[in-house]
């Protein structure tokens, strides 16, 4: 009888498994909307000044590179991902991955009214921390390393994502957050802080090496790039022999439009529907959801605070 049984019980384990990381998801996304207005809006402050940071550190190591093209991009990808590491080990609120509480939404868990409220606090703290980084980086002088070359970069990254069609910055959109989110789910199954950073490097290196367009990390970049282009000193410009002119598409009102508004509607397509509401999908079809006391102790406290 326990050989008969065996078998049994090892072909639920792979069903279980799946269905603990869609109940994980579903927690994940209620401790979102529980968290209180203050604590959501300030985790959400860190979290844009974090991702802010991490494309820094992606020009710092990308600028004056001699190696491939695409090494050059995954190296500075890799680079890149210490954002989505600072927010997962050191905890904050980040749109794009905030967007996951879908699943709860899903589940009937969160009203329509909470998922929108918390979506919009999470996306205004993400901005004030981008602004925030945008004012610290310039005033500290960063486009003047490398002999302006740095500076020269981050005019270049910020002018080609104005350059995209509004389909283009749509689907590039939504495969950024695909990968974030993937990422974001696969810490979901461990309680180790190594391993989740592990986790989420590759899928950050590659969305970032590929050229995805990611919402957040764009609040800080182009507005840095508008910065650098209205307030830089006429000689820096000159020094680089560069023409302050070719950069005169770097405006609010162009980024908002052409970038901002269709990148972010990606974001949450790629990453709330096409993930999140993916793996319920699957998880819900012609099956039983596990029960939730399972679930509850498989859910690490510190994972509440990430991501």
């Amino acid at each position: 009888m326990k050989m008969t049984n065996q078998p049994s019980q090892n072909a639920n384990m792979p069903a279980q498994t799946k269905a603990s990381l869609t109940q994980v998801a579903e927690g994940y996304g209620l401790d979102k909307v529980a968290k209180s207005s203050k604590q959501s809006f300030g985790l959400a402050i860190f979290a844009g000044a974090f991702i802010a940071l991490a494309f820094v550190f992606y020009i710092t190591v990308t600028t004056g590179s001699q190696g491939s093209w695409g090494m050059t991009r995954f190296v500075g990808g890799l680079a890149f991902s210490l954002g989505l590491i600072l927010v997962v080990v050191c905890g904050g609120e980040l749109f794009t991955s905030t967007v996951l509480s879908t699943v709860a939404w899903a589940q009937k868990k969160v009203t329509n009214s909470d998922l929108i409220k918390t979506w919009g606090r999470v996306y205004a703290g993400n901005f004030v921390g981008a602004m925030l980084m945008v004012l610290l980086i310039f005033l500290a002088g960063m486009h003047q390393l490398d002999g302006g070359r740095w500076g020269l970069s981050a005019l270049n990254i910020a002018q080609h994502k104005l350059h995209h069609s509004w389909t283009q910055a749509f689907v590039l959109g939504i495969l950024c957050n695909m990968m974030v989110c993937l990422g974001v789910w696969m810490t979901f199954a461990t309680k180790d802080v190594l391993t989740k950073v592990v986790l989420v490097m590759l899928p950050v290196a590659m969305f970032v090496s590929s050229g995805f367009e990611h919402s957040i990390a764009n609040m800080f970049m182009v507005p840095l790039g508008i910065s650098i282009y209205q307030f830089a000193d006429p000689a820096w410009f000159e020094a680089l022999n560069v023409s302050r002119d070719k950069f005169a598409d770097l405006t609010v009102m162009n980024f908002v439009l052409n970038n901002l508004i269709p990148v972010t509607l990606g974001n949450i397509v790629g990453g709330g529907v096409f993930v999140g509401l993916g793996y319920w999908l699957v998880d819900n079809s012609g099956k039983k959801h596990v029960t939730a006391e399972p679930v509850e102790q498989s859910v690490d406290a510190s994972t509440k605070a990430d991501n």
